[in-house]
């Protein structure tokens, strides 16, 4: 194992591979940064540029673009409220608030922080761990897959407001039933599609994404116009737009988030399937929940935890996921099957034995993970105080610029101008359901997780005869499923808990 380290050491510390990683990082930076371009555009857009390389050049120039694309992906979900990839959308839940208040540059710097902390705690975790690991994944069945996608959709709890469960939880189903459009992939039958040949696909999780969070918040700011007083707030806030301090006591809250996220998030990344998305909404949750009621409040208003949280996870995540692409071949993502596409095509095949043929391949790409970040941090940390002066633009100039790229950024997808009819009708419906306080995210949250857990249940229930009995027959199952009944009974139940308590003390003080 020492002596593969250090020839993928040789190899990533070469001149031109440092040049790839650095080359990825940036163009990967910036094509997250444009809504609607996500990494496995990125990738693919990279794959013939490759050809050229030896298979570790490659697939470095690869992984630089994979983690430099989910970056820049925060860089328009906390500015414009457009999380153009799945990873980057709990992101905007705190992120946005704080750009609205005029921290945008302090929101940016917790980012890249975040960000940086969880790749690097990711890739020395994969370093020492990554072949014992690739074990423990194979351990996973459909039936704990499924599990982990209800544990995922407990999530729910944390974007609720107070009182507000019910709604979330209606947004969810929502999202579970909007997953469900489409063609069945095992009958190959048409669902919900209205007879419609644009819906045969399915709906786009761009078209929804950019709908309900960017188009909706365009139309809300048009629906409800600053008053002066508002304005004055802005134009004051607009003067520290750039400003990326961080204090020393806002360090110290945010390093065990960043611990315990990094750890959260590199372990579900890990498992195939599962990827930055899930694990940027568990540590999210889980942060709220460890937050208590005080600074749990704050979330989903501008809070440090909860921009820290998803942005270390994602992160830890992308790195997790190279344990199963390159330890067993499977490709955890849409993104890393494009790069096994890729590696399979170089005549290296992925598996148990990458590291004992390639060992140059396999330990040059995770050295290169951590060369990754610390690029990362350089490029973009002196970029923040520009790239924060987009929230400066007046906001005549700037609603029809988030509208135009984020129809721009759908139609570019497929080129159907049936995505750009469907987006609108999203986005109004998505206004009057804010109206309403009808919370957005855990709907999103549902429709990402629908497509996962009915593959995984369906091929559960195969295994088992059509047999529910797979609930329970597993102990890492049922773990789970235990897990995910309290985390969501236990805020339902906790006013009922303060009430009792309360009427204890009374009775309590009436009797002495």
């Amino acid at each position: 194992m020492l002596e593969g380290i250090l020839t993928g050491l040789q190899t990533a510390a070469s001149p031109l591979n440092i040049l790839m990683v650095a080359v990825g990082c940036f163009v990967g930076t910036f094509i997250g940064m444009l809504p609607g371009l996500g990494p496995i555009s990125a990738i693919a857009l990279m794959i013939p540029i490759t050809y050229g390389f030896d298979p570790a050049t490659g697939l470095i120039l690869m992984a630089g673009v994979y983690y430099g694309a989910i970056f820049g992906g925060s860089t328009s979900s906390i500015l414009i409220n457009a999380p153009g990839v799945a990873g980057t959308v709990a992101t905007a839940f705190d992120g946005y608030p704080m750009a609205r208040r005029g921290e945008a540059g302090k929101a940016l710097a917790i980012a890249a922080y975040s960000s940086f902390s969880g790749g690097t705690i990711a890739a020395v975790f994969l370093l020492i761990a990554a072949p014992s690991l690739a074990v423990v994944s194979l351990a996973f069945q459909s039936a704990d897959y499924f599990a982990l996608m209800v544990l995922g959709l407990t999530a729910v709890a944390a974007f609720a407001g107070k009182g507000n469960i019910t709604k979330a939880l209606l947004m969810t189903v929502l999202g579970l039933m909007l997953s469900t459009v489409g063609t069945d992939a095992a009958l190959g039958m048409q669902r919900f599609t209205l007879g419609s040949l644009d819906l045969i696909d399915g709906i786009s999780f761009l078209l929804l994404a950019m709908a309900t969070f960017a188009l909706s918040e365009a139309l809300m700011s048009v629906l409800k116009p600053k008053s002066d007083d508002d304005r004055k707030r802005e134009m004051e806030a607009q003067q520290n737009l750039g400003s990326m301090k961080v204090s020393g006591e806002e360090v110290k809250e945010m390093a065990p988030v960043v611990g315990r996220s990094s750890v959260l998030g590199f372990f579900v990344g890990v498992l195939p399937g599962a990827g930055a998305t899930i694990a940027s909404f568990l540590a999210y949750g889980m942060e709220q929940r460890l937050a208590g009621p005080k600074k749990g409040a704050e979330f989903g208003k501008g809070s440090i935890r909860g921009l820290s949280a998803p942005e270390t996870a994602n992160n830890a995540a992308c790195s997790g996921s190279f344990v199963p692409l390159l330890t067993l071949g499977i490709p955890g993502s849409g993104t890393t099957a494009i790069m096994l596409g890729a590696l399979i095509s170089y005549g290296i095949q992925p598996g148990p034995r990458l590291f004992v043929d390639n060992p140059s391949v396999f330990w040059a790409v995770i050295i290169s993970m951590y060369i990754g970040n610390v690029i990362l941090l350089i490029l973009n940390l002196p970029l923040i105080p520009y790239i924060a002066r987009i929230l400066a633009i007046p906001s005549t100039i700037l609603i029809p610029m988030i509208l135009f790229f984020s129809l721009i950024g759908v139609y570019f997808v497929s080129f159907n101008t049936f995505d750009i009819h469907l987006m609108v009708i999203f986005a109004v419906a998505a206004v009057g359901l804010r109206l309403l306080d009808f919370p957005m995210a855990p709907m999103l949250l549902g429709f990402i997780l629908g497509g996962m857990m009915e593959d995984n249940l369906r091929r559960a229930l195969s295994i088992n005869d059509d047999s529910w009995s797979f609930l329970w027959a597993r102990p890492l199952t049922l773990s789970i499923l235990a897990i995910a009944v309290l985390i969501l009974i236990v805020p339902m139940l906790t006013p009922q808990m303060k009430r009792l308590k309360a009427l204890v003390y009374d009775r309590a003080a009436e009797g002495g």
